[in-house]
């Protein structure tokens, strides 16, 4: 269900999404509201399910996942038996990010290995299940950046550009949000 989101719960969102462990004082001040309004939107936007967690982003290179790869994956059949692939997913924590698409792929991942080695037994492993085709990362152009305000202005478009703290090859882990 979609939630009615007005321009104070988008600004909240653009913050949180820059930087997640901004105290609520500080975010307030960003947004122009009292601390206390500010939580309880914060809290609200979570009961609602609009915000799902709060993560720190890691660099990949640096804890020993220097490949990142796309694999995709056709999964041949009827897709009625998934579950084996799914159970294969969430074992291998390599496997970063899945998602189930239309098309000629039915998988699409995100895969961090240590080695091209590694990533080789991972393809593998995921070749059982159907073929499957692998594209190394060389950059990210555009690390993920969550959603804006539909209709709102982009970078150079009038409103100031959003500084990502993104590094070149990170990936998200929870956290609890500071207050």
């Amino acid at each position: 269900m979609t939630e009615s989101l007005d321009v104070t719960d988008w600004a909240i969102l653009a913050e949180l999404q820059q930087d997640g462990r901004v105290a609520f004082t500080e975010l307030a001040r960003r947004v122009n509201l009292s601390a206390s309004a500010t939580k309880e939107r914060v809290r609200r936007l979570e009961a609602a399910g609009v915000i799902t967690g709060f993560r720190a982003e890691v660099d990949l290179e640096r804890t020993g996942y220097a490949i990142l790869a796309v694999v995709r994956l056709k999964y041949p059949g009827p897709g009625t038996r998934h579950e084996p692939l799914r159970r294969l997913i969430e074992e291998r924590s390599e496997i970063l990010e899945c998602l189930r698409t239309t098309g000629d792929d039915c998988y699409v991942m995100k895969v961090a290995t240590t080695s091209m080695a590694h990533l080789e037994e991972i393809v593998d492993a995921l070749a059982q299940f159907g073929s499957t085709t692998t594209n190394l990362v060389l950059s990210r152009t555009q690390p993920f950046r969550g959603p804006r305000e539909p209709g709102a202005r982009t970078a150079g478009q009038g409103l100031p550009r959003t500084t990502w703290r993104a590094r070149d090859d990170s990936v998200s882990a929870d956290r609890t949000p500071s207050s």
